[in-house]
């Protein structure tokens, strides 16, 4: 399963309990998203999915993912976590690749009041066998045909998630609104900053920006009341847990630099222009 060098781990845990080998890309050193070059020299004959992420919010180049894909007879799962809403020419993630993943969890985009998850697809069979995989492999009660788990979403969830769809895109031109704050007010500073995709609608689940003084920076807004986070401080092929897929560090240079340079600014509709304001001018006193 060919999976981006720069994500979240559960993306490469999943493959793991799939009981696939999770096969690293390094990513586009501009989007951060899976480069689309290094594909091609990933697929082996035992490759049988392609999973792209839509990291911070930006979606993958998924026109050349799925021409790949298609080349080479392989299915295209998207990992949506962090794109509720977003577009890529014009249509919606979730609906570019054969099946997509989504979190519900309460920081995303569109939150729920706890964890949460789905899996949207337009393929009816494997619609069906979700089904009946989140509810102990059961299509009927008491009738299990498959080895399935009990991972059905609450129904409060749901309902809340329901409500809070009606608003996403309203929320999420408030995001763009922010980071085209930021990025006007940053430009000039020592940050590497995010680019504005020019084929895509990106969402803005988080404003990451680049600079090899990260913990320095991090120190400093700390010090002046501003939280930040780091996505993410160790990439996923040097986590304990795939050691022994024996990736060599020197294959995935993008990756091995992001972790040492990546830093979350604040985010998310309920930031002020004056908070926004006060994030920039005190990135911009620490790089006078």
């Amino acid at each position: 399963m060919i999976v981006p060098g720069n994500t979240f781990v559960a993306t490469w845990l999943a493959a793991h309990r799939a009981g696939a080998t999770p096969v690293p890309v390094d990513p586009d050193p501009e989007t951060f998203n899976l480069d689309p070059g290094g594909i091609e020299a990933a697929v082996t004959p035992r490759t049988r999915m392609i999973v792209p992420v839509h990291l911070y919010g930006r979606p993958a180049a998924m026109d050349d993912v799925r021409a790949i894909a298609a080349r080479h007879g392989l299915f295209v799962l998207e990992d949506a976590a962090q794109a509720h809403g977003a577009r890529f020419r014009g249509r919606r993630t979730g609906a570019l690749g054969d099946a997509a993943a989504w979190s519900f969890y309460p920081s995303k985009n569109l939150g729920a009041l706890g964890d949460g998850g789905a899996v949207t697809t337009d393929d009816d069979d494997l619609a069906e066998r979700l089904r009946m995989l989140r509810s102990y492999g059961a299509a009927e009660k008491y009738r299990h045909e498959l080895s399935g788990v009990n991972s059905r979403l609450d129904e409060l969830q749901a309902a809340v998630l329901r409500v809070k769809l009606e608003h996403l895109d309203v929320w999420n031109e408030r995001r763009c609104s922010v980071a085209a704050r930021y990025l006007d007010g940053l430009t000039g500073t020592g940050l590497v900053l995010p680019t504005v995709p020019t084929d895509a609608e990106q969402v803005w689940h988080l404003f990451v920006v680049r600079t090899p003084r990260r913990d320095e920076l991090r120190a400093a807004l700390a010090d002046a009341g501003i939280e930040t986070g780091v996505h993410y401080p160790l990439a996923a092929h040097r986590q304990p847990v795939f050691a022994g897929l024996g990736i060599d560090p020197g294959s995935l240079p993008v990756s091995e630099r992001l972790q040492h340079e990546v830093l979350s600014l604040p985010i998310g509709p309920h930031l002020t222009d004056e908070q926004v304001d006060h994030v920039v001018d005190r990135i911009r006193a620490f790089d006078a």
